[in-house]
């Protein structure tokens, strides 16, 4: 009776104690969990933000690296830190909509996470090599038609969104082409600029590269042109409905309070109107804030999933 009588009392005083600790969050510094090294799209987002949250907050919100198993690591570091808000992560998409169906083992990131909210997004650009006698996607696709046997193409690796992206793209216009996998994304550019492979699909990070007629930019995989490349069309205008956009968002651990997830919430929609944050990532490589509703992120997890599990099972890939 005692035991019951304790644990009563401590749920009563754990909910008035809750809705106080919320409405002091937050009162010391944040820690944004970033996925890859410095200097990559989700790293140059986590910065933007944490600079512009400093300023709106004022109190410091940092940036750390937490690098490896395709964003696992980042993810088992904030799964395990306490829920309240302080320990955050930088989330690629990947982690959510194609991890659980690529690896045989991995950390199943939709239970561990709340998601807070979208940050930004960003496009693939089909590059190929100078020398490729095309110039646009209809003349893409003839070209690869008639070559025997079928052009390489690289891509950042096994299961890469670069990867998964062309294979969408290969089953939508009927064409056959030779996957290589690099170690990432540099690697796949330099053995695209090399002519080791006819095209890949890069980030818009490579417009410098496609401005100095290093790659040649065929067409862009989002629903609108890229900012960065106004005059390069989308694969949609070709091929109607095509869409492979990534995007970027901040999760929390599952158990944090909804008030202070809620609070990020305002607080994060406020910075990815500021100019200053907007600016940076434009000049990043072309990367746009991405601002939604939780319903509506929800739903962009939920669809993406279903897009990504479908292209795995249909090229029946597993990694280890």
């Amino acid at each position: 009776m005692k035991r019951w009588t304790h644990l009563c009392i401590w749920v009563v005083c754990l909910g008035f104690f809750l809705p106080a600790f919320a409405q002091q969050y937050p009162d010391k510094p944040i820690r944004l969990i970033s996925p890859i090294p410095p200097g990559g799209a989700p790293d140059l987002v986590a910065r933007a933000l944490a600079n512009t949250l400093t300023r709106q907050l004022g109190l410091s919100v940092f940036v750390e690296n937490k690098v490896g198993s395709n964003g696992n690591i980042a993810a088992d570091v904030v799964s395990h830190a306490p829920p309240d808000g302080y320990t955050l992560l930088i989330g690629m998409d990947s982690l959510f909509v194609i991890n659980p169906y690529l690896y045989t083992k991995s950390l199943n990131a939709n239970k561990e996470f709340k998601p807070v909210s979208t940050l930004a997004s960003n496009q693939f650009v089909l590059a190929v090599n100078p020398k490729v006698p095309a110039n646009n996607l209809k003349e893409f696709v003839e070209y690869v038609k008639k070559v025997n046997p079928a052009p390489a193409y690289a891509s950042g690796g096994n299961g890469s969104q670069h990867h998964l992206t062309m294979e969408m793209l290969k089953a939508r216009a009927g064409i056959d082409l030779l996957h290589i996998p690099y170690k990432g994304g540099v690697e796949a550019t330099t053995a695209t600029m090399g002519g080791d492979s006819v095209a890949m699909f890069s980030g818009t990070s490579n417009a410098g590269l496609i401005r100095s007629g290093k790659l040649k930019a065929i067409a862009v995989s989002g629903v609108h042109r890229s900012k960065d490349l106004p005059d390069v069309p989308t694969i949609a205008e070709t091929y109607p409905g095509f869409d492979n956009t990534i995007w970027i968002g901040l999760f929390a651990s599952k158990e944090t309070p909804d008030a202070i997830v809620q609070k990020l919430r305002i607080e994060v929609s406020k910075a990815l109107k500021d100019p200053i944050l907007i600016e940076s990532l434009y000049k990043a490589g072309g990367i746009e804030p991405f601002s939604t509703t939780a319903e509506e992120f929800s739903a962009l997890i939920k669809k993406d999933q279903n897009k990504y599990s479908t292209i795995i099972r249909s090229l029946h890939l597993q990694l280890d």
